[in-house]
């Protein structure tokens, strides 16, 4: 099973190689790497350039001006050639070397797509884990209450895009949210959970900055669902951060197991 892993990046250079490494430190080798440049003037292309022998024919690239993160994401799909798609941010990184391993092994002819756990580090501690997101108890039933699978862990087939649609631009934030409620809900995907974090990501995301982006993104998502058939209402997307206490348990049994 060939994998394709996207990367849409902008003005990345600082962080970009951390990625790229522990792409090349996976175990799992049918691997096409896609990253979608923003027109970079801070050096990520040479980065990129760098790095391009080292993925052996396995990378390919492209760097102009877009229409933002998720339009780069709709680029790197349209280019992907895998059975199946998977996006790695810039900033984000692979938590341990198995883990398309794991992606690959837990597909089969029953399942459209997979997701994980993925825990949030300080970008100057990056062995500091200050939140565990764990979709272990996930149904679509809770995207009506504002809650999702962490995106960054979702793997799919890549001829679900073209037969239910890519990322849609219109929205600022929660593009991968109502993606996710159009797969998942609407489109009832046959999904599985991978019982591990696969992602370690960076705190300063679009959707984890501020008082402004969390309104925004429960405004996008309130829309995503209203846009797929499924109810919901602001009052009941604030009940997804009762789900916060359970990820604070989460982050204990993980630091009491891991020192």
């Amino acid at each position: 099973m060939k994998i394709s892993l996207i990367t849409a990046c902008f003005n990345s250079a600082s962080v970009i190689s951390h990625a790229m490494d522990t792409i090349l430190s996976q175990t799992y080798n049918d691997v096409e790497y896609i990253v979608v440049d923003g027109g970079s003037t801070d050096g990520t292309v040479d980065v990129i350039k760098e790095y391009e022998s080292k993925f052996d024919g396995k990378i390919r690239w492209v760097s102009e001006a877009d229409q933002g993160l998720y339009d780069a994401l709709n680029k790197g799909i349209r280019m992907a050639t895998g059975d199946v798609v998977g996006i790695l941010n810039a900033d984000d990184f692979f938590r341990h070397e198995k883990v398309l391993e794991e992606v690959a092994k837990t597909f089969d002819d029953d399942i459209d797509a997979v997701y994980a756990d993925i825990r949030f580090v300080k970008g100057e501690k990056l062995d500091q884990v200050t939140r565990y997101y764990s979709a272990k108890r996930w149904k679509p039933w809770m995207l009506r209450w504002g809650y999702m699978p962490p995106h960054p862990t979702f793997y799919c087939r890549r001829a679900k895009f073209d037969e239910l649609g890519f990322y849609k631009l219109d929205y600022k934030i929660a593009a991968d949210y109502e993606l996710l409620i159009r797969f998942l809900w609407k489109g009832g995907l046959r999904t599985r959970y991978i019982n591990d974090a696969l992602i370690d990501m960076r705190l300063g995301g679009m959707s984890t900055t501020g008082v402004d982006s969390t309104i925004t993104l429960n405004r996008e998502i309130a829309r995503g669902n209203r846009e797929n058939g499924v109810y919901t209402n602001m009052l009941m997307l604030c009940f997804k951060y009762v789900f916060k206490v359970w990820e604070l348990k989460q982050l204990r049994f993980f630091r009491k197991n891991n020192g």
